[in-house]
């Protein structure tokens, strides 16, 4: 099958995109139009005049960060990128992984190709097989206070072009000079801004941030779906979703819940006598626990993609109109702000599901469920527990999600000699909800264990299949049946938990239209 191409250089990236070239399943290309080569080569041409004449550009012409009052003769200029990329050299940690380096290597070429950093094609064509070849930096994930940029991770991919270092290839880690010599790479010597250029901006905490919302929006609509099946399982009353109740408080994201509910619940515009007048929060307030989610999607899109298209190193090389500015566009507050958000309301997210969980397994609420969803035979019944501990595993989850929403950016340091006195902490604050997600997946799986269990134990009790679903959430319960066995007898959960927090990741099920 061919793969998408996407074209850097050109129009604005979206988020689906990175995702894309981060999976593998898209290749990247260059602008071949005349404006962007005219562009490009308009930024190297400007830096090699100044250079002749001697003008001073910072990092370039002089020393990095506190340093920049530090002259750089003309004969070491070419030298001083080099020594930018090895004292940088010292990230620690657990590495990224080939996904989240892909992604990373994508939003660098994005800022990069806006044509205001006056690297050479040359640079841009490398980063581009690099990403279609999959031969992956392999980058420490702490060390970077989010400015001037993230410029030690970013220091790995720098130190990679230069064939430096270590790469992910064919799911191998692998030293990059063994890789480009097997696949006839050649390596290139960084020119006197292109050190800069890679590592002085916010491509780490981008990328990670377009990971983040993919998943985070399809936890939004899984989490409606579990919910949806909690709710038929604890014979809630979907009256509580009816549209009319919903149309006098009009957040649009909140709404959008509630009719996902309404449609997996068959919700006439009518109470349900035969049903409890109030079910718990966590079924009654769902869609708004979600909806503050849902709600926050298109800001947070916005945030991330005017980020992933924009130049955002310094200086900045406008060659075009032959000027260099000095400023701060490394600085990742938005990505920060956007993650520390995102963290919070996805850490709800796994809170509201773990008090779903302890409902369903509890015989106080559970409304004639056995106690921990046990199917245990009378005679084997004293012996077995059910999902009890699994239980137990999602509210650990939950409160470890819940402990990491405190805010990074809040946390700014002074670093540097006091030149980066005032820092985003963006990176943390993106390394910290993706944290957070696979948290929350971990208690999703849980839920999605126990709605299994659950309704298995309807259908027997009341003698029935699931034909008395609606399509999505038939469809839903019977992909989870294929996948996990119906719990008679305690038995080991692990691998089903891992088995279907993958699958979360992976967005095996097709939910909702929207």
């Amino acid at each position: 099958m061919n793969k998408k191409i996407i074209t850097f250089g050109e129009a604005p990236l979206v988020i689906e995109d990175i995702i894309s070239l981060a999976q593998g399943s898209a290749l990247a290309s260059l602008s071949n139009t005349d404006e962007y080569n005219q562009k490009i080569k308009a930024g190297v041409d400007y830096l090699h005049a100044l250079l002749t004449k001697e003008g001073e550009i910072y990092g370039v012409t002089t020393g990095y960060g506190d340093s920049c009052t530090v002259g750089v003769p003309l004969n070491r200029v070419h030298e001083l990128p080099i020594n930018l990329m090895r004292f940088h050299g010292c990230g620690l940690g657990d590495v990224f992984s080939e996904e989240e380096s892909a992604a990373i290597l994508a939003a660098r070429l994005a800022s990069l190709t806006q044509g205001y950093s006056g690297v050479t094609p040359e640079l841009l064509s490398l980063l581009v097989l690099l990403l279609n070849k999959r031969v992956l930096p392999i980058i420490p994930q702490e060390g970077s206070v989010g400015a001037s940029g993230d410029l030690t991770p970013l220091s790995y991919v720098a130190a990679v072009l230069m064939g430096e270092r270590e790469v992910w290839y064919q799911g191998q880690r692998l030293p990059t000079v063994d890789v480009f010599e097997q696949l006839n790479i050649r390596s290139i010597c960084l020119q006197p801004k292109e050190g800069l250029a890679i590592m002085n901006g916010t491509a780490v905490m981008t990328a990670l941030a377009c990971l983040a919302y993919s998943r985070a929006t399809y936890l939004s609509k899984l989490t409606t779906r579990i919910t949806a099946m909690m709710s038929i399982a604890l014979g809630g009353n979907p009256y509580h979703f009816a549209e009319g109740l919903f149309a006098v408080k009009p957040h649009q994201g909140q709404n959008q819940i509630a009719a996902w509910l309404r449609a997996d619940l068959a919700v006439a515009d009518k109470h349900d006598t035969e049903k409890r007048l109030q079910d718990r929060y966590s079924l009654r307030c769902a869609p708004h626990v979600i909806g503050v989610l849902q709600d926050a999607l298109p800001w947070f899109r916005q945030f991330i993609e005017t980020e992933l298209n924009s130049a955002n190193d310094n200086p900045i090389v406008d060659g075009i109109n032959e000027r260099i500015y000095h400023g701060g566009h490394f600085y990742g507050g938005h990505i920060a702000f956007a993650m520390d958000s995102m963290k919070q309301a996805i850490a709800n997210l796994a809170d509201l599901l773990d008090r779903q969980i302890a409902l369903i397994m509890d015989t106080k609420f559970n409304q004639g469920l056995p106690a921990n969803l046990s199917a245990a035979t009378s005679s084997h019944a004293m012996i077995n527990h059910g999902l009890k501990a699994v239980q137990i595993g999602a509210s650990a989850w939950t409160a470890e999600a819940l402990k990491l929403t405190m805010p990074a950016s809040v946390f700014s340091r002074s670093t540097e000699c006091h030149n980066q006195d005032k820092v985003s902490m963006g990176t943390i604050a993106a390394r910290d909800c993706l944290r957070v997600l696979q948290l929350t997946e971990q208690v999703a799986a849980a839920g999605l264990l126990a709605v299994r269990q659950a309704i298995g134990i309807r259908h027997q009790q009341n003698d029935t299949d699931d034909s008395t679903l609606t399509i999505g959430v038939q469809e839903m319960y019977e992909a989870l049946t294929e996948d996990v066995e119906f719990i008679v007898e305690d038995r080991p959960l692990e691998t089903e938990l891992r088995s279907l927090t993958l699958a979360i990741q992976k967005q095996k099920w097709c939910l909702y239209d929207t």
